[in-house]
């Protein structure tokens, strides 16, 4: 059982949870900003431009609680056939938002990087997110990974061409072969999955990587899912019961038999 510091104890149980069983990685689909725009009677652009605070939330959660990986699904390649207006939109949102918030980010010990097709990014995107990883690359409190122009059939693809390319015998690939050619072969997989705005599916996000993961289906729509929503989700899988195919004991240890 890993040590936790003293501090991070002390705010587990402020918020009524147990400090070894915090997920080391948790992954979110950020769902619901056009829905929460539009209640407002304003643009889906507005909408995203809101979330921005509730990505600053989870962040803050996952620092809070000791979490060392979060992944947040941030634009996904199927995105891409959107009106162009909204795409053009939400690239310079994250340009603008990497500038404003990269040196909050590196003063809090938090890492950025990146998954997906980036090379399909506009430039001046590409080239703030590599800044952005200049500048954090020597941060360990947290990892923050955005998902950007990433699918997982298209993750699955390239693994395999890569594979291919790779010269291993068919018979060598197994498991492991897979996701070490997989883009997040640095991560560990994401032991809870929240997903926001009452949707019931995972959209094509980090399916290898999720066969064992926690699902938390959060009613809340993205801009209003704040640090107690984060920390809810938390909650929810404490009380979860993971067997990985195993027995439980009552220590939540697992045994294969």
């Amino acid at each position: 059982m890993m040590a936790v510091p003293s501090k991070q104890i002390e705010r587990c149980e402020a918020w009524g949870l147990d400090p070894q069983r915090i997920p080391k990685h948790v992954a979110i689909i950020m769902d619901g900003n056009g829905r929460w725009a539009k209640e407002r009677g304003e643009s889906r652009v507005f909408g995203h431009m809101n979330g921005i605070d509730s990505v600053r939330a989870s962040v803050e959660g996952a620092l809070e609680l000791g979490v060392k990986h979060l992944t947040l699904y941030a634009f996904s390649t199927e995105n891409w056939s959107r009106p162009v207006d909204e795409v053009n939109a939400l690239m310079d949102l994250l340009v603008d938002t990497l500038i404003k918030e990269v040196k909050a980010l590196a003063d809090k010990g938090v890492r950025l990087s990146t998954i997906g097709d980036t090379g399909a990014l506009p430039e001046s995107c590409q080239t703030q997110l590599k800044l952005a990883a200049e500048q954090t690359a020597h941060q360990k409190n947290l990892e923050l990974t955005l998902a950007l122009s990433y699918s997982s059939k298209w993750e699955m693809v390239e693994a395999v061409k890569a594979i291919m390319a790779s010269g291993i015998a068919p018979e060598a690939v197994d498991a492991q072969v897979i996701s070490d050619h997989l883009t997040t072969r640095d991560l560990p997989d994401p032991e809870l999955m929240i997903r926001t705005s009452g949707e019931h599916r995972i959209s094509n996000f980090l399916l290898w990587q999720m066969a064992y993961t926690e699902f938390h289906f959060s009613p809340v729509l993205w801009p209003d899912f704040g640090k107690e929503e984060f920390i809810g989700a938390i909650r929810d899988f404490q009380n979860r019961e993971r067997r990985f195919g195993g027995l439980l004991d009552t220590n939540h240890n697992v045994d294969s038999k």
